[in-house]
């Protein structure tokens, strides 16, 4: 089975990889800095290094953890879309903003940070998941 549906799947794995990589580059030197021993630092809750490493080092961070929460959804619909033999055509091309939206929201946020312009993001690849959803939703009908 190939449907168009899952290149954006795929796409979007990778830029959560891409995001994780940067995050890392970022975060381990900034650790360093901090005085932070890795080799006796413990497991903690996300965001425990907010206030010990500067802000920027964080985003990155920020965000990755945003691409693993709504775009499991994401991931989900689009599976059920390529079973459903719906996955092709405009749920192909929605799949695509969704992806592109995402990863704009991505640079916004580890880059410059403006909450206004990610919150916009947000709403727009939001939108993209519903429809994605109602379509899956009207394919289960027929």
């Amino acid at each position: 089975m190939h449907s168009q549906i899952l290149a954006p799947v795929v796409a979007l794995v990778a830029w959560s990889l891409v995001m994780l990589v940067w995050m890392m580059a970022i975060r381990l030197p900034a650790l360093k800095r901090a005085g932070i021993d890795m080799s006796k630092a413990r497991g903690g809750r996300p965001g425990i290094l907010d206030g010990m490493v500067d802000e920027r080092v964080q985003w990155p961070a920020h965000n990755y953890i945003h691409l693993m929460e709504q775009p499991t959804l994401f991931y989900a619909i689009c599976l059920a879309l390529a079973l459903l033999g719906s996955g092709d055509g405009v749920n192909a091309w929605i799949a695509w903003a969704y992806v592109g939206l995402r990863i704009l929201h991505s640079l916004v946020q580890a880059t410059f940070n403006k909450v206004a312009v990610r919150f916009g993001l947000f709403v727009l690849s939001t939108f993209a998941l519903v429809a994605l959803t109602l379509h899956a939703g009207i394919a289960l009908l027929h």
